[in-house]
């Protein structure tokens, strides 16, 4: 490296390389489990001689498009100068797809840590004495209406037992995908399907939650390519969970002293999705063939100020003029029918330059909305905003009108939670967009 002493591990994922991640969806999209970055910090940890995974912390979820992969990045900072030989690191993705290369996104950080100790438990009698036999029959039922939704890979939880507040649960891969075990420290699916103890209450969660991995503490790999797992879940302490992870003959393979997990929402997800996903999207405009009635439109309009783009000389309409919108609600209240349509359009530009332009233009639209939308009696008028040259139509073109644009911004916030109440319409200085209105 040139900027000092570490390392840098590097690799690549996708559904077409990896295609057992896709059973790992959470409220509809696929999401790489937290486990996963626990096999890619280990693996980092066996490159630079740490057996410990002391610290995992996850920042923001990874989701894995349809299409294309995702370009993975870990960088191993040098061991730490007290001679202890820990080392933090970063894993950090990058979206790659027909539309070109996204932002770096972190998704974790931690520390790297030598000196394991040896294990001090097994699982050889088991199930445990005195352990009850658990219900999971409809468990990946229960789990997919929490937004959970496990394929058959990751469905690996096929038996359990409660103990006092402690569970445990016989895992194994499915049937055609158990050699894969051998490709990994520890399966990313079998230690998912470890955590799906926790549905089964009694370890201080809370039960019809849907919770996902958030830090990792302590966790050490004892064997490697495991095909089948015991797991013994307890709680530790107020909020954190303990696992023992043993083979099939009460071996031990893995321990992680503390685990914290956190709700998700559909929203937190949507949130991490659009973060890679918005420049597959981009606004194109196409011409269409408006039907134009014959005669001036019956409907009754009003123009908040002046009606300087002569709506009513352009279009035969009877347009009534308002000094602002409270001159506008005084009318109603006097007796004044509602109107069909009323139009807001920007002020002159002032001499307040660009930037004092755009505040007061939004300012100014800002609390126009908040006083419309406060009146029941506007409830049924549509509210349309004339801007002219605050959008392009042609790739490559300029903006004009930068206050109109920040404003049609703020009313493209307020469509989306009033969808008809608001329309946006931007001129092009012709003449006959404005006779266009009407229909």
């Amino acid at each position: 490296l040139a900027d000092g002493e570490g390392f840098l591990l590097t690799g690549r994922l996708s559904l077409d390389t990896h295609p057992w991640l896709a059973d790992h969806a959470v409220w509809g999209s696929v999401i790489l489990p937290g486990t996963a970055f626990v096999e890619l910090a280990v693996r980092a940890g066996d490159q630079v001689g740490c057996d410990v995974l002391e610290e995992l912390t996850l920042q923001a979820p990874l989701v894995l498009p349809e299409h294309g992969g995702a370009q993975m990045q870990i960088h191993v900072s040098a061991p730490d100068a007290d001679g202890t030989g820990r080392r933090t690191f970063t894993l950090s993705s990058r979206v790659q797809n027909g539309a070109g290369d996204e932002s770096w996104v972190r998704h974790a950080d931690g520390v790297l840590a030598r000196g394991a100790a040896r294990p001090d438990f097994e699982l050889a009698q088991w199930p445990p004495a005195g352990a009850e036999p658990a219900e999971t029959d409809d468990l990946y039922e229960v789990l997919d209406g929490l937004g959970m939704g496990y394929g058959p890979v990751f469905q690996g939880l096929t038996a359990a037992w409660r103990l006092g507040e402690s569970v445990y649960a016989d895992i194994a891969l499915p049937e055609g995908h158990a050699s894969a075990a051998r490709d990994f420290g520890l399966h990313p699916a079998l230690l998912d399907a470890c955590l799906h103890a926790l549905a089964l209450g009694g370890l201080g969660g809370t039960v019809g939650v849907g919770r996902l991995p958030f830090s990792w503490t302590g966790v050490t790999l004892h064997a490697a390519g495991a095909e089948a797992l015991r797991v013994h879940v307890a709680r530790k302490g107020t909020d954190g969970i303990r696992l023992e992870i043993a083979d099939t003959s009460g071996a031990p393979v893995a321990t992680v002293d503390a685990l914290a997990l956190r709700t998700v929402s559909a929203e937190q997800v949507r949130v991490a999705e659009a973060a890679h996903l918005d420049s597959l999207f981009g606004i194109e405009w196409s011409s269409v063939t408006v039907a134009r009635g014959d005669g001036a439109p019956s409907r009754r309009w009003a123009v908040l100020g002046r009606d300087e783009l002569g709506l009513a000389s352009s279009t035969g309409a009877v347009v009534a003029e308002y000094a602002g919108l409270a001159a506008l609600r005084e009318a109603l209240s006097a007796g004044e029918p509602a109107f069909d349509v009323v139009f807001a359009h920007l002020p002159g530009t002032g001499d307040d330059g660009v930037a004092g332009t755009v505040h007061s233009a939004v300012q100014g639209a800002l609390g126009t909305v908040q006083e419309w939308l406060a009146d029941e009696r506007l409830a049924d008028t549509p509210l349309v905003w004339l801007t002219s040259g605050a959008v392009t139509t042609v790739p490559g073109g300029a903006v004009a009108d930068l206050a109109g644009g920040a404003v049609r911004g703020l009313l493209r916030s307020a469509q989306s939670e009033h969808p008809v109440r608001f329309v946006l319409v931007d001129l092009d200085g012709d003449p006959a967009s404005v006779r266009a209105l009407p229909a």
